[in-house]
C-alpha cells in the first residue's frame, strides 16, 4: 500500500511538472507569435509609408527633371498654365496663388477656431463638466462628411457673404468659415483631453493658496495643458490644410492671388482635385498636379514633426 501511494504521488508530481512545462512553453510561443504579428504589422505600415513617399516624390519631381520646369517659378510664380510655356520654353507652373490660398485659409481658420475650441473645452471640463459631458460632447460635429460642410457653405455662407459684402461670395472668407466649423470638433476634443490630463492636485494646491477659480484655470490649468492645447491646434491645422472638397466648393478656384478675402481664390487641394481627373498620366499637366500632391505630403510630414516636438517637450515637463 505504501509503495502504491508513493508511486501515485510521484505520478502526480510528474504530471504537475509536465503541465507547468507545457503552460510555460505555450506562453513563450504565444508571446513569440504576438511579437511576430506586431513586427509584421509595423513592417507593413513602414513599407507602405515609404512606398507612398517614394512614389509621390518620383512623380512630383518629374516636372523639374523631365519637363524642365523652374523650382523658383513654382514657388514664386503666379501664372498656373502647365500646358503653356514661357519665353525660355519652361512650363508655366506658378503655384504661389495656391500656396497663398492654402496657408491663408488654414491660418485664419486656426486663429478663429482656437479660442472658441479652447473656451468650449474649459467650459466642458472646469465650469460645467456634467453638462459638457452629457450635452455638449455628444453633439460635437465629428464624423460629418466634407461634402455636407461644403454644401452648407454654398447654401448659407456664400449667399450671406454675397449679400453682406461686395463680390460673388466665393473666396478665402467663405473657405475660412467652412474650415473653422470643420476643425472646431477636432480641436475641442483634443483640448478636452489635454485639460483633463492636468492632475487634480495642481488645482487643489492653487485653490488652497487662495487663488480664485478663474485664476486657477488661467494660471495653472491652461499653462500646464499648453503643450496639449498646441498639439490640438496643430492637428486642426493639418486637417484644414489637407481639406479638399469642402474648400473647393466655396473658395472659387481661381488661380490668382486675391486682393481681398471676398474674392475667389484657390488652394493646393482644390486645384489638385479639380484637375486630376482631366489629365493624362505622363503629360505636363499631370506632372504638375503630382508636384502639388508632393507638396501636400511634405506639409503633412511638417505638421507631424511639429506635433512630435511638442509631445517631447510635454514629456520632459
Amino acid at each position: 500500500m505504501r509503495l502504491e501511494r508513493s508511486l501515485s504521488m510521484i505520478n502526480k508530481e510528474e504530471r504537475k511538472e509536465a503541465i507547468e512545462q507545457w503552460n510555460n512553453q505555450t506562453k513563450v510561443w504565444t508571446e513569440k507569435r504576438g511579437k511576430a504579428v506586431t513586427f509584421l504589422a509595423v513592417s507593413v505600415m513602414i513599407l507602405l509609408s515609404f512606398s507612398i513617399l517614394i512614389f509621390v516624390a518620383s512623380k512630383g519631381i518629374t516636372i523639374f527633371t523631365k519637363n524642365n520646369a523652374s523650382l523658383a517659378d513654382f514657388f514664386f510664380g503666379t501664372e498656373w498654365k502647365p500646358s503653356a510655356v514661357n519665353e525660355e520654353g519652361r512650363p508655366l507652373v506658378g503655384a504661389l496663388p495656391m500656396i497663398f490660398g492654402s496657408f491663408s485659409v488654414t491660418i485664419l481658420a486656426a486663429v478663429i477656431c482656437s479660442p472658441l475650441a479652447i473656451g468650449a473645452a474649459v467650459f466642458m471640463t472646469e465650469i460645467s463638466p456634467k453638462f459638457g459631458m452629457k450635452v455638449l460632447q455628444p453633439i460635437l460635429l465629428v464624423g460629418i462628411p466634407s461634402v455636407v460642410y461644403g454644401f452648407l457653405g454654398v447654401s448659407l455662407v456664400v449667399p450671406f457673404l454675397r449679400n453682406t459684402f461686395s463680390g460673388s461670395g466665393f473666396g478665402i472668407a467663405a473657405g475660412t468659415i467652412v474650415l473653422t466649423i470643420m476643425i472646431l470638433p477636432t480641436i475641442t476634443s483634443l483640448s478636452v483631453d489635454a485639460i483633463r490630463s492636468v492632475p487634480d492636485s495642481l488645482r487643489e494646491a492653487s485653490l488652497a493658496l487662495g487663488a480664485t477659480r478663474w485664476q486657477t484655470i488661467y494660471r495653472v490649468v491652461l499653462k500646464t495643458a499648453l503643450p496639449g492645447l498646441l498639439t490640438a491646434v496643430i492637428f486642426g491645422m493639418a486637417r484644414a490644410f489637407g481639406e479638399a472638397l469642402a474648400v473647393q466648393m466655396v473658395i472659387g478656384n481661381s488661380t490668382v492671388i486675391p486682393d481681398s478675402l471676398f474674392e475667389p481664390a484657390s488652394t493646393l487641394t482644390s486645384i489638385l482635385t479639380m484637375g486630376m481627373g482631366y489629365t493624362v498620366m505622363g503629360q505636363v499637366d499631370n506632372n504638375a498636379l503630382w508636384t502639388l500632391a508632393l507638396m501636400l505630403l511634405l506639409m503633412s510630414y511638417v505638421f507631424i514633426f511639429i506635433i512630435r516636438i511638442i509631445g517631447r517637450r510635454r514629456e520632459q515637463q
